[in-house]
């Protein structure tokens, strides 16, 4: 079965495409990122740096001190935060478990109608794997309503979908070619006809625990109503495959096994991985769904849920991805998360007031030490690293007159005690994943933190020039040389 649009669109499949793309931003403007920075914030920004240029020019190095002062409380303030996070997360309270026998108890019949979301473009290779998993599913076909959303234009991928397609309840969904092209976008055009009570979304190459939706379906039904939004953990099936995939490895595995089952039990907002998360459906629709000009829609989806009363749960189950390999890719793909928390934090801090009252101070802190300081250090990373070279090379006086004593001693304990401690909570990692293999990569983490300074820096610029564009990164790296041609790879 295809849904696709006719030559000549008509009023109803209009309505659905206006939906997908302005329905957030008709409804809640405030929430969305079609504009990048409202008047009160560029006249904010505008008016903070006029107001610096007078000290710059006839105080120089005493501003630079104060500004080098505030980045390191940030700094220290990042650090202090992640280990809390850490430590709320080792006591294990707070991941919601559903064993594999209550997962099968429930009859079929009680079940509820499930919507499975599939963006995919221009990826016609992997549709056959992706119907394999999406067939091993233990979930009932006549409750499953699965829609894969292929662009309108991207022929190739519709046609390898129609000679694969294993039943009726998979159905082909032609996205109208319609600008922003993003994923968030994709997905709201699909939620116009999803017909389930849960939905979830799985990219083209993920490899779902066959029991998810089950255990997913299960752990809402025993929920508090309050929690909408499940997150399910992702893994890597090629995590072996060299270096960085075991960077982007451990990456993940302290990401949802530490900190986000942290921020669950500190009663922070989550932000939401872009895949494997299950929503009670009325509310999502009711938050006005995804936004489809930020880049990283699931992050600002997370936050908006909070903002609005909803809660988020850490669900026991894992999804495999394929971990991107290349460095020129991993880039591509790591600047894009960043530029989309960018995006995120500009936009729940807009109304500085109303986000205060909503998500509590924790909520706040979250906001700024989490979605808003994790791009930015990031990106200041690399200026401090090159400003410690400097040092240990020439001692230029210049950089000593730059600190302030006091700070100088919180940076000195920043970058000596919390980049050791960083490192050690990647082999504490290590050690959780029962993957003694990679030690080394975790004592080799400063090599992955230039790769994400270099990814902040690109994160930066194209906020400035192309806030919504969403840079595919090629995936299938891990197959045979033989097959990694433009023929065989694919993006997202």
């Amino acid at each position: 079965m295809i849904k696709k649009p006719s030559a000549h669109l008509d009023h109803h499949l209009d309505s659905d495409l206006a939906k997908s793309i302005n329905g957030l931003r008709t409804r809640w403007p405030d929430y969305s990122a079609h504009v990048v920075l409202t008047r009160l914030q560029r006249a904010a920004l505008l008016g903070s740096a006029l107001l610096l240029v007078p000290p710059l020019v006839w105080w120089t190095i005493g501003t630079l001190r104060v500004l080098i002062a505030a980045i390191t409380v940030l700094y220290a303030g990042a650090i202090i935060f992640r280990i809390a996070l850490v430590w709320a997360a080792s006591r294990d309270e707070h991941r919601t478990r559903v064993s594999d026998e209550d997962a099968r108890a429930v009859p079929d019949h009680e079940l509820p109608v499930y919507t499975v979301l599939v963006p995919a473009y221009r990826e016609p290779q992997v549709i056959g794997p992706l119907m394999d998993h999406i067939a091993a599913l233990e979930y009932p076909v006549q409750k499953l309503d699965v829609k894969l959303l292929l662009e309108a234009d991207d022929h190739e991928t519709i046609a390898a979908a129609l000679a694969v397609l294993p039943s009726p309840h998979v159905e082909i969904v032609a996205v109208p070619v319609a600008h922003p092209r993003t994923k968030p976008k994709a997905c709201n055009y699909g939620l116009q006809s999803a017909r389930g009570e849960l939905v979830t979304i799985y990219d083209a190459e993920d490899r779902p625990e066959p029991l998810q939706l089950r255990r997913a379906a299960v752990a809402f039904s025993r929920l508090d109503p309050a929690y909408v939004c499940l997150q399910a953990e992702l893994g890597y099936f090629n995590s072996d495959q060299n270096r960085i995939t075991r960077w982007f490895t451990l990456d993940y595995a302290t990401w949802f096994r530490s900190l986000l089952p942290g921020l669950v039990a500190l009663g922070m907002p989550i932000p939401l991985g872009g895949t494997s998360n299950h929503f009670r459906m009325r509310t999502l629709r009711s938050l006005g769904a995804w936004d489809p000009f930020n880049v990283t829609e699931d992050a600002d989806l997370g936050i908006r849920l909070a903002r609005l009363g909803g809660r988020v749960g850490v669900l026991d189950s894992v999804t495999l991805e394929e971990a991107n390999s290349d460095f020129i890719n991993w880039i591509k793909q790591r600047s894009r998360w960043y530029k989309g928390y960018l995006q995120t934090w500009l936009v729940h801090s807009r109304s500085p007031w109303a986000t205060a009252r909503q998500l509590n101070w924790r909520g706040l802190l979250c906001l700024n030490l989490f979605v808003g300081g994790t791009p930015i250090t990031a990106l200041l990373n690399a200026v401090f690293w090159a400003m410690t070279v400097l040092w240990f090379l020439a001692t230029p006086p210049v950089i000593e007159a730059l600190f302030i004593a006091p700070f100088y001693y919180v940076g000195l304990v920043c970058l000596v005690f919390g980049n050791a401690t960083v490192i050690y909570l990647n082999v504490l990692t290590v050690r959780q994943i029962e993957r003694p293999d990679l030690l080394a990569t975790a004592l080799l983490s400063p090599l992955y933190w230039v790769m994400m300074s270099i990814a902040g820096a690109k994160a930066a610029l194209q906020l400035i020039f192309n806030p919504s564009y969403w840079e595919k990164t090629t995936h299938g790296l891990h197959l045979p040389r033989v097959h990694n041609s433009l023929s065989t790879a694919h993006v997202d």
